[in-house]
């Protein structure tokens, strides 16, 4: 009978109680208040690193995290327009608008100084080169046949090279008036502006002497290169004769 009054007590509590039996744990979890919660709760950090969080530490913790994302992006763009303004030599309190203005204008103009540069440069390129043609710098004479060249010679670099060209030209009987020697990768572009020496070959006709109008400087570069092409020819090499004069 004991057994009985305690059965049918519990179905009275069963009938007595708002809950349903046989809930989830999660869901009674959530319907009794834990009591490790409270010491949770004086842990902000410790709540924030388990497993489940509050919906609200979520949405305050993503918004904070925003802010500072934002707040880096402006010191970044910040630091991003006083360079500018730095390297625009501009006013520091020159507004947004205008700097990136004169910022466009100053790569217009970069751009068209580029576009400037003569398509020959200093640098040596792969492939070997020689370049005579007469200086526009050449007034000393009013005659039609010039004095004064711009020879270019590109190809491999070697020790004896730059003797040669010497002995080149003074067995031309010309002198250098300005020389830029250029080495790159095992590769050299010689610049060179030379002129015939006075009294040289004045009694000659310009069809009898062939210097006048560059071909024999011409010529005299191109056996230079064709010997050295002759002596490092067994390194396979792609290789383009390119030869430039006026006629």
């Amino acid at each position: 009978m004991q057994n009985l009054s305690l059965h049918g007590g519990g179905a009275q509590d069963r009938l007595r109680s708002p809950i349903p039996p046989n809930l989830p744990a999660y869901f009674m979890a959530s319907l009794y208040h834990h009591p490790m919660s409270s010491s949770l709760d004086q842990y902000p950090g410790a709540s924030s690193a388990g497993p489940a969080q509050d919906p609200m530490d979520r949405a305050l913790l993503a918004s904070r995290n925003h802010r500072e994302a934002e707040k880096r992006r402006r010191e970044r763009i910040k630091s991003h327009l006083d360079r500018l303004r730095t390297v625009l030599a501009c006013d520091p309190k020159i507004d947004k608008a205008s700097l990136l203005a004169k910022a466009v204008e100053r790569v217009r103009d970069l751009k068209q100084l580029t576009a400037t540069i003569p398509k020959h440069q200093n640098f040596p390129s792969e492939h070997d080169e020689i370049v005579v043609l007469p200086s526009i710098s050449d007034s000393s004479t009013s005659s039609s046949v010039p004095t004064i060249f711009e020879a270019s010679v590109c190809c491999d670099d070697r020790a004896d090279l730059l003797p040669e060209l010497i002995e080149t030209l003074r067995g031309l009987r010309m002198r250098t008036l300005r020389a830029e020697i250029a080495t790159l990768g095992g590769r050299v572009r010689s610049v060179l502006l030379v002129a015939r020496e006075r009294g040289v070959d004045e009694d000659r006709d310009e069809d009898e002497m062939p210097v006048g109008n560059g071909e024999l400087l011409r010529d005299a570069l191109r056996a230079l290169v064709d010997r050295q092409m002759a002596a490092t020819s067994d390194r396979p090499k792609r290789r383009r004769m390119v030869d430039m004069s006026l006629a």
